[in-house]
């Protein structure tokens, strides 16, 4: 009798966690590594975030929380969600988790039965579609295409519908290609979804803070009131706030819901750790001064990676709206061979070689549905980003 679970073989691991450690590996075995892989801000967490933590500490602000989360912290979202979403929900249409992956984990454990459908716009973070295989839900890609911004059309959305459909998973600014949604090109989509009736929405807006330039955030249900009672709006603080460690993510949607994410928690996780709890409310709730900040500076760096990779051989790089990514396309070089003879015939042998020959750590585009291609995150110093981008074109230009 076999002792693992036959659902591990649906899945596969995390092509970004498994990049990220085979970067570290030979960074510790003395390689000159630059790791372009990981989707973690550069920052510190701001000051008076850290403060709060510490005098929950000196308050003894220890113990057990709530499954759905303090209540201060459930007031805060709502408040957060009212403020600047100009949604209206009760704290106890909120939830608290561990971290954002956890809020989609819970909802979707919560909802699918076998049979069910999940609509997944390509290229999509890695974990949607293993989520969804791992609750018994089928994942149904739909298509985008890199001339458009990789935004999904109304008429593609259109397509892949269909009566088992129960969610449609929308993530903007997106992992991995940074392209976010007008206000237009969400209301057409918006639009197809208030046809469909039994096709609930689960929104992952975690990078909703690290948009650029005049670009307007908006999420679904902020566009059309009409999804209100059938979206969950998921957001957390580890990109906009720098507190990946911290673990706590958010959400909002019906009661209903909440209360099946809630049952789902208890028996699985309970509450996220207190103090990052209180954190988070100050997050929420302090200043928010480091935003621009953050924004001023990712903009600068996401102007030079992509200056820099369209003047390299063989990529073509588009300049996305948000988050701090680039999803340049490598199709020109398939086909090529490395200086040591090696052919690049797939996106994961490009940047497999890369970080042989430069030590220049990319995730392969294939890895998130849409290749070929690779992801790049711009989250570190504009200095580490010109070199890596001056080892990726030496690279490319040395290919025959």
């Amino acid at each position: 009798m076999a002792f693992l679970a036959d659902v591990l073989s649906r899945v596969k691991p995390s092509a970004t966690i498994a990049m990220t450690q085979k970067a570290r590996e030979l960074k510790a075995s003395g390689v000159d590594v630059i790791s372009l892989s990981v989707g973690e801000p550069d920052f510190d967490t701001p000051e008076h975030i850290k403060q709060a933590a510490i005098e929950a500490i000196h308050r003894n602000e220890t113990r057990y929380p709530p499954v759905s989360g303090i209540v201060p912290l459930r007031e805060a979202i709502a408040r957060k969600f009212k403020r600047e979403n100009g949604l209206d929900y009760k704290p106890s249409q909120t939830i608290v988790a561990t971290g954002g992956k956890q809020v989609l984990y819970n909802a979707l454990l919560a909802t699918l039965n076998p049979g069910d459908e999940v609509v997944i716009p390509r290229p999509y973070w890695v974990s949607y579609p293993e989520m969804v295989g791992l609750c018994g839900g089928t994942p149904v890609f739909a298509e985008t295409r890199m001339e458009e911004g990789f935004k999904l059309r109304a008429d593609e959305l259109e397509r892949v519908l269909t009566p088992k459909t129960k969610w449609i998973i929308l993530n903007s600014p997106s992992n991995p290609s940074g392209a976010a949604y007008t206000r237009e090109e969400m209301k057409a989509l918006t639009d197809v979804l208030m046809r469909y009736p039994d096709v609930h929405v689960l929104t992952d807006d975690i990078y909703e803070h690290l948009t650029y330039g005049d670009f307007e955030f908006v999420t679904p249900a902020g566009v059309e009131p009409g999804l209100y009672e059938r979206t969950l709006t998921m957001n957390g603080v580890s990109k906009g706030y720098a507190m990946t460690g911290w673990r706590i993510g958010y959400a909002a949607g019906p009661e209903t819901l909440i209360k099946a994410m809630d049952f789902v928690q208890g028996q699985q996780t309970s509450g996220a750790t207190t103090v990052a709890q209180w954190a988070a409310v100050a997050a929420l709730e302090g200043p928010q001064d480091h935003l621009a900040t953050f924004r001023a500076a990712f903009q600068k760096r996401r102007d030079l990676v992509v200056s820099m990779l369209n003047q390299t051989n063989g990529l073509t790089c588009p300049t996305p709206e948000g988050a701090f990514y680039v999803y340049p396309s490598c199709a020109d070089v398939i086909g090529k061979r490395t200086e040591s003879g090696k052919a690049i015939e797939t996106d994961e042998d490009f940047v497999t070689e890369l970080l042989m020959a430069e030590g220049v750590a990319a995730v392969h585009g294939s890895a998130f549905g849409l290749g070929p291609n690779l992801r790049i995150s711009y989250a570190t110093s504009d200095a580490t980003l010109e070199e890596a981008c001056r080892r990726i074109q030496r690279f490319c230009g040395s290919l025959r």
